[in-house]
């Protein structure tokens, strides 16, 4: 199969796409490297930096493709809330362009980034697919505008698609040859790690009034490369004819940030005090996945999803990018 992977230099995109390689398919990957970094492609894939929201370029990248996987956009809750109206044009607006692509090319597969953000404050732990999807913040707010734009695409010209739902992505290929390297770093496990090679000894929690057991955000953690394995999953279901659907992808099981810090500290031998600053705009305070329609339509479970082992690859991998 010939996949196309927007987005594919990413964090996400580069390991999904090494997956992708390493069970047989072609891959074709398409970036602005705005944030991907280039040399996270694996060699084994052609590169095309563009823009989704550039439909030639799209179709021309479409060419003799079976799916496309779309994991291109923004996603950092705090700058979403800050600057609401880029999102929604990066996140909604240019991937319609692909979307007039694919309907142009026929080609009708296509496997989404989507998140838990769409659920909001949960009304109950664990989350289910058909729970109310009411964001609290402006980039789960865009993701769920894009899901419906998937909505039309199937009602309109036959789209069939599979949104996978993330929780807390963590971890790295095991090796530490390819990682999280955002910049600025956002997400709580590379941030902490980061501090602790560069000597520091305190880590900034945001906020510690949450109505959680020790009063700061509950997360469900997923290794990146389960979360691939799914990315693959769902595409080869899509292609062999299997129908659209909703995934949330997560391990099912919360951890604390203090906790996170407490393990980030277990794994690296380097404790490291906490102090507090004050909640992140748009952060619910408890995030854990149901994914056990994850495992009845895609064959899929966990296979990392003990959290000293994600922290540890993400060490290796820390340790391995600042050499």
């Amino acid at each position: 199969m010939r996949v196309l992977v927007t987005g594919g230099a990413g964090y996400i995109g580069s390991i999904t796409t090494r997956t992708l390689l390493d069970a047989g398919h072609e891959v074709v990957v398409l970036d602005t490297l705005e944030k991907g970094r280039r040399e996270a492609v694996d060699p084994r894939a052609t590169l095309i930096v563009g823009d989704v929201g550039d439909g030639a370029l799209v179709g021309s990248a479409l060419d003799g493709a079976d799916a496309v996987m779309h994991l291109a956009g923004y996603s950092e809750v705090a700058e979403s809330q800050a600057d609401p109206a880029r999102y929604f044009d990066n996140n909604v607006i240019r991937p319609r362009a692909m979307l007039a692509a694919m309907a142009q090319q026929g080609v009708e597969c296509l496997v989404f980034s989507s998140t838990a953000a769409v659920y909001g404050e949960p009304e109950s732990i664990p989350i289910l697919e058909d729970a109310p999807t009411v964001p609290v913040n402006a980039y789960g707010e865009s993701k769920l505008a894009f899901e419906r734009e998937l909505d039309r695409a199937a009602a309109g010209w036959g789209l069939r698609s599979v949104r996978l739902r993330y929780f807390n992505v963590a971890g790295a290929w095991p090796d530490g040859s390819l990682g999280e390297a955002h910049e600025p770093e956002t997400h709580i496990i590379p941030r902490i790690l980061g501090s602790i090679a560069a000597g520091e000894r305190s880590f900034e929690v945001f906020g510690d009034d949450y109505p959680t057991r020790d009063g700061t955000c509950v997360r469900d953690y997923i290794h990146v490369c389960d979360l691939a394995r799914a990315h693959v999953r769902a595409i080869e279901l899509l292609h062999a004819g299997g129908p659209g659907a909703v995934c949330n992808l997560g391990n099912g099981r919360g951890f604390s940030n203090l906790e996170v810090v407490a393990a980030c500290g277990s794994v690296t031998g380097a404790p490291i005090g906490v102090t507090f600053g004050p909640r992140r705009p748009g952060d619910p305070a408890v995030l854990v996945a149901s994914a056990e329609k994850a495992e009845e339509l895609l064959g899929w479970t966990p296979l990392r999803g003990d959290l000293l082992g994600m922290i540890s690859d993400a060490w290796e991998w820390c340790q391995s990018s600042v050499r």
